[in-house]
């Protein structure tokens, strides 16, 4: 099992050698000497990882679905120490803790940060915070691919025709999202570009974006979107963390168009577009559209941006968008629509055929034929309860260490949905670099609880409680 773990995370340390070289390129290149030693320490340190567990010998044996979940959950312990290291010996005096929080809230595409004013930051260590989110998208892209035995039979389908891979299966679609990932990195990075956007922070964003993280290359956003088309298309860039990331490609590359490869995006289309319309008919009458319209895409994609505007009446608005989150298959968090869609739709069934019984209700997903069965429904309740459960859990471990119970009820949710803190929730001024030890801690593991499938929680919990 440790090989299995060893050979799979031997990857992703070579992607932080690869993003390390190219600090040290990119600081010589503009001459940011400062803290050019540090990204020379986390070249070496994830070579040489990378070197010795791509090494070690493979066994040949079938690998439980435990055995995957500690190998994904160990990633999220162990990278970010490797990509904290240009925090911690850097020239601000940032401490370890303050380093491993910065990246671990980068590599979960949260967002959190110790920082408490960005533009002091060398240039180099802001694109390293930014490629630490890319990092952390690109990991839990492939994790659910690492994971898939764990998913519905209808949500395997809506990435392939298999109910199960074997290793060519898997390495095919890892490889796959490698260049789609990479390509719409890109093709984000130069719409931010066509559209009068500092190049600097078109990459910075352009990171962010993909991967549904929270780091800014400012202070604020206002700062960077200073006109209403910048917003508006800005605003569409963060649906690329909304949909699945096989959507485009699906389009336009698939010869026999089946319908399996895009119910969920079909439904997430309409979804969005009727809170849309619900936000420009009710909640845009005293201020600015575009506005509430970022904050919409933002935060339905699981990233959490926001102008400068207060809109507290909006807040548990945008909180329980929060919740829902976007497709499975995409960088965002949350509890997932058509999981709340589909429990909501068998539940009203369920509620009918007793009025009605001699009514037959079907529990078929719109523009499909894929029936959700009785298990599959067990899931979705369960992942509900288990977020309800770290919900209160994080909730009453806030509120015991001097956090108000309001901040700390919404600091929750926006850890475990892994979405950073704005205006748009009330906690643009929180200050994340003066909380004690024990609640940083506390934000760091339900950060990677977060980010990790919640339903991987009920399996860890029945591995240790109840033994066959």
């Amino acid at each position: 099992m440790l090989n299995i773990q060893l050979r799979y995370l031997s990857f992703f340390f070579g992607i932080v050698s690869i993003f390390s070289f190219l600090n040290v390129v990119y600081s010589y290149y503009l001459n940011l000497y400062l803290n050019l030693n540090t990204y020379y320490i986390s070249l070496i340190s994830s070579f040489f990882i990378a070197l010795v567990f791509y090494n070690f010998k493979i066994q040949e044996k079938k690998i439980s679905i435990f055995d995957k979940i500690l190998s994904v959950f160990f990633g999220y312990l162990s990278l970010p120490l490797i990509l904290s290291l240009p925090f911690y010996f850097s020239i601000y005096n940032v401490t370890f803790l303050n380093s491993y929080f910065e990246a671990i809230s980068g590599f979960t595409s949260t967002g959190f940060t110790i920082f408490t004013n960005i533009q002091h930051i060398d240039q180099s260590l802001i694109i390293w915070r930014s490629s630490i989110q890319w990092i952390g998208g690109l990991y839990f892209l492939f994790s659910i691919v690492y994971l898939i035995d764990i998913y519905d039979e209808s949500f395997k389908k809506s990435l392939t025709n298999y109910l199960s891979f074997n290793s060519s299966e898997i390495l095919k679609q890892s490889v796959k999202i490698l260049l789609l990932y990479s390509s719409l990195t890109l093709l984000i990075f130069i719409i931010l570009n066509l559209i009068s956007i500092r190049s600097f922070n078109s990459l910075n964003l352009a990171f962010t974006i993909i991967s549904s993280g929270g780091f800014l290359p400012s202070n604020d956003l206002s700062g960077i979107l200073r006109n209403n088309t910048q917003i508006f298309i800005f605003s569409l860039l963060l649906l690329f963390s909304y949909f699945s990331i096989f959507f485009t490609y699906n389009l336009l590359f698939i010869k026999k168009k089946n319908i399996n490869f895009f119910y969920e995006d079909l439904h997430l289309i309409f979804y969005y577009l009727i809170v849309v319309l619900i936000f420009l008919l009710f909640f845009s009458f005293n201020i600015d559209f575009l506005k509430n319209f970022l904050s919409v895409s933002s935060s339905m994609s699981n990233i959490g941006f926001s102008l400068d505007h207060e809109q507290s009446n909006l807040h548990f608005v945008y909180l329980i968008l929060v919740i829902i989150g976007g497709s499975f298959f995409s960088t965002s968090s949350g509890l997932r629509f058509i999981k709340i869609y589909s429990l909501f739709k068998y539940s009203i069934n369920q509620i009918l055929s007793f009025s009605r019984p001699k009514n037959i209700f079907m529990n078929r997903l719109l523009f499909t034929k894929i029936n959700f069965d009785f298990n599959e429904i067990n899931k979705y309740f369960l992942t509900i309860i288990i977020f309800i459960i770290s919900l209160f859990t994080l909730t009453i471990l806030l509120s015991l260490n001097s956090i108000d119970f309001e901040s700390s009820f919404k600091l929750s949710i926006l850890t475990i949905m892994n979405t950073v803190n704005s205006t748009s929730y009330g906690l643009s001024e929180f200050n994340f670099h003066n909380l004690n030890y024990f609640t940083k801690y506390c934000l760091i593991l339900f950060m990677i609880i977060g980010r990790i499938e919640l339903l991987t929680i009920l399996i860890i919990v029945k591995k240790f409680l109840f033994k066959d």
